[in-house]
């Protein structure tokens, strides 16, 4: 597979090293605990245990040597260096042996100890006191050296347990992560369209969904900024045309009233452009800096049917509003008021003489609808869709000549109405169109 120069940088072995460096550490720090275990094991239980089995064979050589004399005493010790294989002794208090009378007090404790059990020097040596102080039972013998094929076996088992545990590591955590690393950087290297591909349901998994998120987040923003500046740059280019030749009308014209007239026109509509640009890229941005409360949407219909009704009469229609609104919204009160108001002014824009635009609002128990109804020639059913887009219009003359503005209502009413996790559509209501806005409530509706 071919990667960008930048993918070839990427670290491809630390991670490797870092896990087998952990399940080494990991490794080390068990064989040290189980040491400390077993010492303390052994000094516990193990060692009390062997004291009394010496107590145990200090009684039995002092019983021996009591009631046969040496030559009992010699033939019970002979047992036990036969059975054990190493050499056992019964010593005065002073060391000496009582079977062949040499000193060996080498093999005793320094005073006050009264019990010894040690391995030093490649030798074990035992000592222990009998409980009236006159005999002591003491032992030696050479520590045996295992082959080193006693324990090979346990070395590999234990390399290749950590091998196995590298390699769990490696393919449920470093590859993945690898891949969601690669993902990324094709990613930031511009391929929009790429995605981590996951069915895990753990913390990795929720990485790459979150990433997937966010990719496709970021490309609709992406692919919408593009689109907007192709269409930003179309809806400029006429009315800084006309403006051009008006200037140059101006100048030459009989008529100058004429032309300023047109400039004017032109630097309206460009005025209004820019200020629907500004709206837009207002609601695009980050919600959590927005003031956020809650909104009752009763009050800002009636708040825009007010502030439209002077707009209606010009245009010799009416507003009617029908159905109540006693619920609250989570929501931008000012957002919201230019979503209903631009609805509103679509309707009354292609609203017929001596018509009413109908505002129904109604509530369930989870949300809000804001219904704004025109009697107007209505939209083709194939631009239903198309009508909440940037600077779309169903007909070019139709809109610069019924003073259409720069077809951006309905797609700042879209955008802000998407910020409050609502809904907008848009049906033929055979006559005229209908706009229906739906938006989640904040809480139950208040009792009145």
């Amino acid at each position: 597979m071919f990667l960008p120069e930048r993918l070839k940088t990427l670290p491809t072995k630390s991670l490797y090293v870092g896990v087998l460096l952990a399940m080494i550490s990991t490794l080390s720090l068990s064989f040290l605990a189980f040491q400390i275990i077993a010492e303390h094991v052994q000094q516990m239980e193990i060692d009390p245990t062997f004291d009394k089995f010496d107590e145990l064979q200090l009684e039995s050589a002092r019983s021996a040597f009591e009631r046969r004399g040496p030559d009992g005493l010699r033939a019970y010790l002979a047992s036990l260096d036969r059975i054990f294989g190493e050499a056992h002794y019964l010593l005065n208090a002073n060391g000496t042996d009582l079977v062949t009378g040499e000193n060996r007090a080498r093999l005793l404790p320094r005073p006050p100890a009264t019990k010894l059990r040690v391995r030093a020097n490649g030798r074990w040596t035992l000592a222990h006191l009998s409980p009236d102080g006159k005999y002591w039972f003491a032992a030696e013998g050479q520590l045996g050296r295992p082959h080193v094929w006693t324990f090979l076996p346990y070395y590999f088992l234990v390399i290749g347990a950590t091998g196995v545990l590298c390699w769990l590591a490696s393919v449920g955590v470093v590859s993945p992560i690898r891949r969601i690393a690669t993902t990324i950087a094709l990613f930031g290297q511009g391929d929009l369209a790429v995605r981590v591909k996951t069915r895990r349901q753990d913390e990795i998994g929720q990485l790459g969904r979150s990433f997937n998120q966010m990719a496709e987040r970021l490309e609709r923003l992406i692919m919408s900024e593009r689109r907007l500046l192709g269409d930003i740059s179309h809806e400029l280019r006429s009315p800084l045309a006309r403006l051009k030749f008006a200037v140059k009308l101006a100048r030459t014209s009989p008529d100058p009233k004429s032309a300023l007239d047109r400039i004017e026109r032109d630097v309206d509509r460009i005025t209004s452009l820019v200020a629907d640009i500004v709206e837009i890229t207002f609601i695009e941005g980050d919600p959590a800096v927005q003031d956020m409360g809650l909104v009752r949407p009763g009050e800002i219909v009636e708040e825009v049917v007010r502030d439209c009704a002077l707009e209606a009469q010009f245009r010799f229609c009416s507003l009617e509003v029908g159905g109540a609104i006693t619920g609250e919204v989570m929501g931008n009160r000012e957002l919201l008021r230019r979503a209903v108001e631009n609805v509103v002014r679509n309707g009354i824009r292609y609203a017929p003489k001596q018509s009413s635009i109908q505002i129904a609002i109604s509530e369930t128990e989870r949300e809000v609808k804001i219904a704004v109804r025109d009697l107007g020639p209505g939209v083709p059913d194939e631009a239903l869709g198309k009508i909440f887009d940037p600077f779309f219009r169903v007909e070019e003359a139709r809109a610069t000549t019924n003073g259409g503005g720069s077809g951006m209502g309905l797609s700042i009413a879209k955008r802000a109405v998407q910020v409050h996790h609502g809904t907008i559509r848009a049906t033929n209501a055979t006559p005229g169109l209908q706009v229906e806005i739906t938006i989640p409530l904040a809480a139950q509706p208040a009792l009145r």
